[in-house]
């Protein structure tokens, strides 16, 4: 006789994956960067059906290009706000490191020796806010609204507020680290692609990124555990300053000249890339996608605003509307997860 009492094994293995195959895709599903990720594919689909010049190779690295240094920045900004801070300071660091650069090269010296020298610039800049905030407990967005100023300031003494257009003997290296491209890839998102890499593995395999998630969701419990909480902020900003100071390079590069109004308003384009990514402003949430996907979505916006011929001034309108937006459906869907 037949024994029909035993369950089949084969059909419990493919229960079980259905069941881990559901649960990864609702997974997927539930995170903000896929949905702008879709976004930003479906307004790609439509510019190019919609305009004859969007899906050329020129635009098409134009756009990766212009995107990669809101994307670079973006990287230490996620940081930042996971570890429940915010930086305004981005967009004049990003200047006073290209301003550095181009008069130190502009002065003879290597392209080497420069950009060292730039990054160090706001890798001080960022030790500054980082001390200020973590032991004199001042809060984040005055800290680094004042930083806004004074590093701006430093980048128009520095240049004595004149436009920097000669780099001396490596001249045309610069220009190709920042406008050139290998393969047809623009080499700004190739260091892109590098930075976001590193990130991302500094973020979830390390002890300094799990610290980093953990003082974002609760800094009295960090403390309590004993994370160095003091250090580790001063560590943040100091990363959200060598990624805007990295860019900076990148960009005087690319522009062939660096004024004082590099960077300017940089920092709303930086957070909101970050917030539309899923970042939670509150901290403890975040990831290095999504930031990625937000810049991208946000130069893929600005460039049809150019190519539909509207008024490139709706630009500011739509990025503080992103903001807002993903703002409020994090805060919707925290509200339904509490209920829950």
């Amino acid at each position: 006789m037949l024994d029909t009492g035993r369950a089949d094994p084969s059909a419990g293995i493919a229960t079980a994956i259905a069941g881990q195959t559901h649960s990864r895709l609702s997974g997927i599903l539930s995170q903000q960067a896929f949905w702008v990720f879709l976004a930003a594919v479906i307004a790609c689909v439509s510019l190019s059906l919609a305009t004859e010049t969007f899906a050329t190779s020129q635009n098409l690295f134009n756009v990766t290009r212009n995107f990669a240094f809101v994307a670079i920045v973006a990287l230490g900004m996620t940081v930042v706000i996971i570890s429940g801070g915010i930086d305004l300071s981005v967009g004049s660091v990003l200047c006073l490191s290209a301003m550095v650069l181009a008069i130190t090269m502009n002065a003879g010296y290597s392209l080497a020796f420069s950009a060292t020298l730039a990054i160090a610039a706001a890798l001080l800049v960022g030790f500054i806010n980082g001390a200020l905030i973590a032991y004199l407990r001042i809060p984040p967005f005055v800290v680094t609204l004042g930083m806004l100023s004074i590093a701006r300031s430093a980048a128009m003494v520095l240049s004595s507020n004149r436009m920097v257009f000669q780099f001396g003997p490596d001249e045309k290296l610069l220009f190709f680290l920042g406008g050139g491209s290998v393969y047809g890839i623009p080499n700004p998102v190739i260091a892109l692609v590098i930075l976001a890499l590193a990130t991302g593995f500094i973020l979830k395999w390390t002890r300094w990124g799990t610290h980093v998630f953990a003082i974002g969701a609760n800094e009295k419990a960090a403390t309590l555990t004993g994370i160095a909480v003091v250090r580790l902020k001063i560590s943040v900003y100091m990363f959200s300053a060598m990624m805007a100071g990295i860019a900076g390079v990148l960009e005087a590069g690319w522009l062939g000249g660096v004024t004082t109004n590099l960077g300017q308003s940089m920092e709303l384009s930086v957070i909101a890339a970050t917030v539309i990514g899923g970042a939670n402003l509150l901290g403890g949430a975040g990831t290095v996608f999504g930031s990625v996907v937000g810049a991208a979505l946000i130069e893929v916006i600005r460039n049809s605003l150019i190519l539909l011929g509207i008024s490139t001034f709706w630009q500011g309108a739509f990025v503080g509307s992103f903001i807002v937006l993903a703002v409020a459906f994090d805060r919707i869907r925290a509200y339904r997860e509490s209920d829950g």
